[in-house]
């Protein structure tokens, strides 16, 4: 043991010091020996816990698990460990052209299922379709020249990749001495000329795999939501690829026919609590980059009507996430909501193909080959598909026109279809009258006779899977930690050329539907929905829910200057921002000085949060001006928000120059009219010519000082 001397110098104290505390350290009796024995027991007990005692239950796991996960379930199907590797794999499973997708809203996904079920029926071609987030992207610098590559990719934002392409974006972009020159491929891209990066993604990725030695095998092709002809230009540019594959590579093709890429079965001996009933998918993790929370249960707390008007419905919603302590949210973030499909779509469609009376038969969705990912939670039914899984009420696009009329129960209901679906002018016109997704299409086709040829498997491979709605978040995280709101309108688009027949938008919709049964009230338009959800886990006005993490963010001090444009329910994410502003005040720091632009039809039907507004504006004092634009206001020029950011244009220059943070929310056509607004502001007010206003543009969205959360 050491000397007192030693332990002295080892504490740096004087050994004087040392010995007298010792005396009151030195146990002199009984009671002191006593405690001493206390704390070494409660010690040596602390220390063997988790090896004497209180140790795990090596079967606890089993009160979790699911038995549907068993016996070829989901997470069984994907036990064994996949290789990463792109050229291994398609070596592995016998395939010649690998579809690459990377999509945000899924689209672009769908776009890679159906050119790939096309090519191994049409052409005989043994294809797959890969995730570019389950591969190493190195590995397709091994995929040898005998085989071809195929891009579909979607551009969203400023130019920004979709959440699964972030890992090969970043190597395309900084990749250094590797050579490609035995890969073969075409691309396609998917964007909107609304923003201003249009189709920026396909264009990166192309400029990188030729600057690697990549041989393409035609132009990239693009799609222009805008114009609303992402379908059409999708087609153009994939009868463009067949056509080399019939001149260039000498493929032949054969007479399309339905071959399964999916087992669908029916199995009786299972049980309801064995099945899916239509719980979202992936809802036990996180999504790829954890840009987004596991999707949980949420409670509606309270809901409430935002417009005056008898005809349209906007809705305040907030939800509750007390009983998920796990799930947080930042001001400015997302929250995505999962839907479930009309009550009379989903009985529509499962009379039309002779399903009703066995709409509740356990069923077992099975890939035929390891290269085909399934991603519908099995084993299921097809009432879950066709309410949870599948979006049925989607229009349908003239490929599957065309390849139902195989399936069609006579040959009136063939000749129908072929020509519906290869006739692209006669399509559209058709699609203006009435709005065709697969029940009301094959009622149109055949009517009162029942689809019973259709494979159940067909409708899954070809149907896109329901996505969530994203919702941005209208309640400030520090304000209201534990309850994010979120501002839905309710749209209904009538046809435009039967305006007796209406559009009604599925999840917006159904968010209506859960509020008006809040009040014992109907949906104002007779639509049902299953407002319990599967297995009752929706009761009591619940939805399924999570939050996506975004950029679009509040600087990190107060005193920042902020402007702020939007437009109709675009407000939502400024009345989070300008609540957080009201409460950093109120504990007595500075903020800095805000204008908020706000345009919408009519102040006395769709002015959104007034009062809200109002009562800010008094907190914040000469801290805040808002400033109002309406397009249908009676005996009043039309305005629109871009309109009044050029009429204040001086002062959005000034808070600019004051280190001014500018944000935009609303339709990505109205940020694209407020840029070139507040460009030739700068223009005039600094003189600059039209390069130094975009390399200004640049600059500033570089620095996050101009940032945009947009749609459509």
């Amino acid at each position: 043991m050491a000397s007192l001397a030693q332990l002295a110098s080892q504490w740096n104290i004087s050994p004087e010091l040392l010995e007298e505390l010792s005396k009151y350290a030195t146990p002199t009796g009984l009671a002191d020996y006593s405690a001493l024995a206390i704390i070494a027991g409660v010690s040596g007990a602390y220390l063997s816990r988790g090896y004497l005692w209180d140790q795990p239950d090596p079967y606890a796991y089993l009160a979790y698990e699911r038995p549907q996960l068993k016996n070829g379930g989901q997470a069984g199907a994907n036990a064994s460990k996949e290789t990463r590797n792109i050229a291994q794999k398609l070596e592995e499973t016998g395939k010649n052209i690998v579809v690459f997708w990377g999509s945000q809203s899924g689209t672009a996904e769908g776009f890679a299922h159906r050119l790939a079920r096309e090519i191994s029926i049409r052409w005989g071609q043994d294809s797959m379709t890969a995730d570019l987030s389950d591969y190493d992207p190195i590995s397709i610098t091994e995929i040898p020249q005998s085989k071809l590559a195929l891009f579909i990719v979607s551009t969203y934002g400023e130019g920004d990749p979709s959440d699964n392409t972030a890992e090969f974006w970043s190597w395309i972009n900084k990749a250094g001495d590797i050579s490609l020159s035995n890969l073969h491929y075409a691309a396609f891209g998917l964007g909107n000329t609304n923003y201003k990066f249009y189709n920026r993604v396909v264009d990166v990725v192309v400029e990188g795999l030729d600057k690697f030695g990549a041989k393409a095998l035609m132009p990239v092709g693009k799609a222009n939501d805008a114009e609303g002809a992402t379908e059409e230009n999708f087609m153009t540019w994939k009868d463009d690829l067949f056509t080399v594959f019939k001149e260039q590579l000498g493929f032949q093709e054969v007479e399309a026919k339905y071959v399964p890429s999916l087992l669908v079965q029916e199995d009786e001996s299972l049980e309801p609590i064995d099945l899916h009933h239509g719980e979202p998918h992936g809802s036990s993790e996180g999504s790829k980059g954890n840009q987004s929370s596991a999707v949980r249960t949420l409670s509606i707390s309270k809901s409430r009507e935002l417009f005056t008007s008898s005809d349209r419905h906007c809705l305040h919603m907030d939800l509750d996430l007390t009983s998920q302590p796990d799930l947080t949210y930042k001001t400015g973030d997302h929250l995505a909501i999962w839907p479930g499909n009309p009550d009379a779509e989903v009985e529509l469609l499962l009379h039309v193909v002779g399903l009703s009376s066995r709409s509740d038969i356990p069923l077992h969705i099975k890939a035929v080959d390891s290269a085909t990912k399934v991603t519908i939670p099995s084993p299921t039914s097809t009432n879950a598909l066709f309410r949870y899984y599948l979006e049925i009420c989607a229009p349908v696009n003239r490929d599957n026109v065309r390849d139902l009329a195989q399936f069609a129960p006579t040959p009136e209901a063939k000749s129908y279809l072929l020509q519906l679906g290869q006739d692209k002018d006669y399509y559209a016109n058709v699609i203006n009258r009435t709005h065709l997704n697969l029940g009301r299409l094959l009622q149109l086709a055949c009517p009162g006779q029942a689809w019973s040829n259709i494979p159940l498997s067909y409708l899954v491979e070809t149907l896109p899977h329901i996505r969530p709605r994203y919702y941005s978040i209208s309640s400030s995280s520090v304000v209201s930690p534990r309850k994010p709101s979120i501002t839905a309108i309710a749209t209904t688009t009538p046809l435009p050329d039967n305006s007796d027949e209406l559009i009604h938008g599925v999840t917006s919709n159904y968010l209506l539907a859960i509020s008006q049964h809040a009040q014992s009230q109907p949906h104002p338009h007779g639509i049902r929905y299953h407002l319990n959800g599967p297995s009752d886990a929706l009761q009591g006005g619940k939805v399924f829910a999570h939050i996506r993490r975004s950029k679009f963010k509040l600087p990190i001090t107060g005193k920042t200057p902020l402007i702020m444009v939007a437009a109709g329910t675009g407000l939502a994410p400024f009345r989070a921002f300008l609540s957080e502003r009201c409460q950093v005040q109120k504990i007595g720091k500075e903020v800095g000085q805000m204008i908020l632009f706000f345009g919408c039809r009519n102040p006395a039907e769709d002015f959104i949060y007034r009062e809200e507004l109002e009562e800010m504006q008094n907190t914040l004092g000469d801290k805040l001006r808002i400033v109002t634009a309406f397009s249908r206001k009676e005996d009043t020029p039309r305005q629109y928000v871009q309109d009044r950011v050029s009429e204040f244009g001086d002062d959005v220059v000034k808070l600019i120059d004051e280190g001014g943070s500018f944000y935009v929310c609303g339709r990505a056509g109205m940020a694209r009219e407020v840029e070139k607004a507040v460009g030739a502001t700068m223009a005039k007010v600094k003189g600059w010519s039209e390069d130094e206003v975009n390399n200004w543009s640049k600059a500033v969205k570089k620095k996050n000082k101009w940032q945009e959360d947009v749609w459509g």
